[in-house]
């Protein structure tokens, strides 16, 4: 396997340039060279150094080198950072109708998927009431572990094959997954029909849409990368503001089976959109195969990246799923417990369009520490001592829907710095195969913890800060291993 090339590992192509000059020289100065055999020389030599290019090109999609260098300073410009600055000036179109077509697809596909994701809260606190009043709140918990679970880790197999095969039927899957899952829920009634429709039809529907949704991207934007996943990322909070506040209205007005039955026509007409607009340019990788490789896991940044993404996907469900049954049990009012959960969602709207825009001057690793750190701070500094006070629920959830949306919409724009676009879906979807596994324990561990604390929400919180913490301490090593202390680098 092909592994990043050091600085030291630059020397062959200065040696060429050197042995190019040498050449010329002699050829320049031998008078027995015909003009018409000087210029078949030149292009000998020039040849060969293309095809040293080329051996340093690295096959498993490892980009030679990492691009970084100092606010305020001229950057340090590294070979691959010429080639990446030259295909985005040139290969990429980084705008253009064609290009914001698919951030529109890909934003109308993660409306419907992502917004899902959002609303898991609406339909625990919902369901822990009615349908589900005998389980306990970890055994419900269980159905929206086993939905993020497979939303991420069938990502494993459907990143590899977005990358040989497109996006077309993926996404078609994934409709019929989300329109069937809805339909499903709207006629469940046991535990066990919730789990099949709403936890495996819709994780499955969920990771079908939204993988190639974040993998299209990547084929039309290199420079502004980060402002266009932001953009499209803001599709899932935007469903998380719509979806809650329908929901919550029609619930009283026409049943639980016909409130969802309409989402799942929502569905249907957003998800048509996206198959529609959702497409990708590059053609996939020579000798590409449609099967998952961990040798990935050789890069060092891209195992830390995965072990942060890993700590905070672990946490950010809790606050998701309980941030309204938290309100309920502190004696705020069920209409404005509820509505909390839009609250977050629409201050997620900002965090995954704003800091996409800084992350493409400041540095993508930059910013996802600055918004892993703000979650640990809302979290462990407001959350853990709100209680029932409204104006402080409020500050949290805008102050971390703020800044755990970023934390979304940072990953594949920090994955893709990490990878050649031919390669994104694989990567991507194997760094999140291993992040579905804190998703899939993330929320039962916090209702475990919830009821051996015998309803007192401190310990939940607690745990829940800590996996923020790991998440940071992750992010961190990986930029200081590739940049040093300075805070000025970008990176």
């Amino acid at each position: 396997m092909s592994k990043c090339l050091s600085p030291q590992q630059g020397a062959p192509r200065r040696m060429s340039n050197n042995r190019l000059g040498r050449e010329a020289h002699n050829e320049t100065s031998n008078p027995s060279l015909e003009k018409s055999e000087q210029m078949q020389y030149r292009s000998d030599v020039g040849r060969q150094d293309t095809d040293l290019d080329r051996d340093l090109e690295n096959t498993d999609g490892f980009p030679v080198a990492t691009t970084s260098h100092t606010i305020g300073s001229p950057a340090t410009v590294t070979k691959a950072e010429s080639s990446s600055d030259a295909q985005a000036d040139g290969t990429y179109p980084d705008g253009g109708w064609p290009a914001w077509l698919v951030v529109l697809g890909s934003f109308s596909g993660m409306l419907a998927s992502f917004g899902l994701m959002n609303t898991i809260g609406t339909f625990q606190a919902y369901l822990i009431t009615h349908q589900l009043a005998d389980e306990s709140p970890s055994a419900v918990g269980w159905i929206f572990s086993i939905y993020a679970f497979l939303a991420f880790g069938c990502g494993l197999q459907i990143g590899p094959v977005f990358d040989a095969k497109g996006p077309r039927w993926l996404v078609f899957g994934g409709t019929v997954c989300l329109v069937v899952s809805m339909v499903g829920v709207s006629e469940s009634t046991e535990y066990w029909h919730f789990i099949i429709t709403f936890g495996i039809l819709g994780g499955v529907g969920t990771s079908l849409v939204f993988t190639p949704a974040v993998g299209a991207i990547a084929h039309f934007f290199s420079r502004h990368r980060g402002a266009a996943t932001g953009l499209a990322a803001t599709g899932g909070s935007f469903g998380g503001i719509i979806f809650p506040l329908a929901l919550q209205s029609l619930f009283p007005r026409l049943g639980f089976a016909w409130s969802v039955r309409l989402l799942a026509l929502l569905f249907l007409v957003l998800l048509a959109i996206a198959n529609l607009l959702i497409r990708t340019r590059l053609p996939p990788r020579a000798g590409g195969t449609v099967w998952p490789d961990f040798r990935i896991f050789a890069n060092p940044t891209f195992a830390l990246t995965t072990t942060g993404v890993f700590f905070i996907e672990w946490g950010l469900f809790v606050p998701l799923s309980y941030i309204s049954s938290y309100a309920l049990a502190n004696g705020v009012s069920p209409g404005f417990s509820y509505q909390l959960l839009a609250v977050l969602n629409a201050g997620s709207v900002f965090g995954r369009a704003i800091p996409g825009y800084v992350a493409d001057g400041l540095g993508r690793f930059n910013t996802m520490i600055a918004a892993v750190a703000l979650c640990l701070v809302s979290v462990l500094g407001i959350w853990l001592n709100v209680g029932s006070s409204v104006a402080g629920l409020c500050v949290f959830a805008v102050l971390f829907g703020f800044a755990s949306g970023s934390n979304i919409s940072l990953t594949p724009v920090c994955v893709g710095q990490l990878c050649e676009p031919d390669v994104f879906g694989r990567w991507y979807g194997t760094l999140y195969t291993v992040v579905s596994i804190g998703c899939l324990t993330g929320i039962p561990i916090a209702g475990a913890i919830l009821s051996a604390d015998e309803g007192d929400y401190r310990g939940l919180i607690v745990f829940t800060g800590m996996t923020y913490a790991g998440g940071l301490i992750c992010f961190a090593v990986a930029r200081v291993s590739n940049v040093g202390w300075s805070l000025k680098a970008i990176f």
